[in-house]
């Protein structure tokens, strides 16, 4: 397994989009159906946009018409926290990235698939890998969720 690391803040400030940063670093939300992510139906490996750590599988992301990208469960549990956020007077739960502790999104358990979850994810905190590059990006040892579907 790969060492994911959370590079320094004046490497993220670099290296991350405003959006990015601000989605990532300090909690933020980006718009409903204006993200890159929302409606992207090409398979492959959503993966932590600050360390590189891999968070979703295309095979689990559903049209929740949240406008927000949308799964059902992570790829690797282990690379997820959760934190009670009360923010906006509503409990909700925040998911964050293990490694770099970068916000994701929250978890609601109204999802229509038979875990009933929906992971709720800003895709300013992700990097998508189409399946067909998971080799040559590092992510080889996932290609194997995608050779059936072929």
């Amino acid at each position: 397994m790969k060492n994911y690391t959370k590079p320094s803040d004046e490497e993220l400030r670099q290296r991350l989009t405003p959006m990015q940063y601000e989605v990532t670093q300090n909690e933020g939300t980006e718009p409903p159906h204006r993200n890159e992510y929302w409606d992207n139906t090409e398979e492959g490996l959503y993966v932590d946009i600050v360390s590189g750590e891999p968070l979703f599988s295309s095979n689990e992301k559903f049209d929740s018409s949240c406008g927000w990208a949308s799964f059902d469960r992570p790829l690797v549990a282990e690379n997820f926290t959760e934190r009670t956020d009360n923010k906006f007077g509503m409990r909700r739960v925040e998911v964050r990235s293990k490694h770099a502790d970068s916000h994701l999104g929250h978890i609601f358990n109204d999802g229509p698939t038979e875990t009933g979850m929906r992971y709720c994810m800003n895709s300013a905190a992700m990097r998508f890998i189409p399946a067909n590059k998971l080799e040559e990006e590092g992510y080889g040892e996932f290609a194997h969720l995608f050779q059936d579907k072929k």
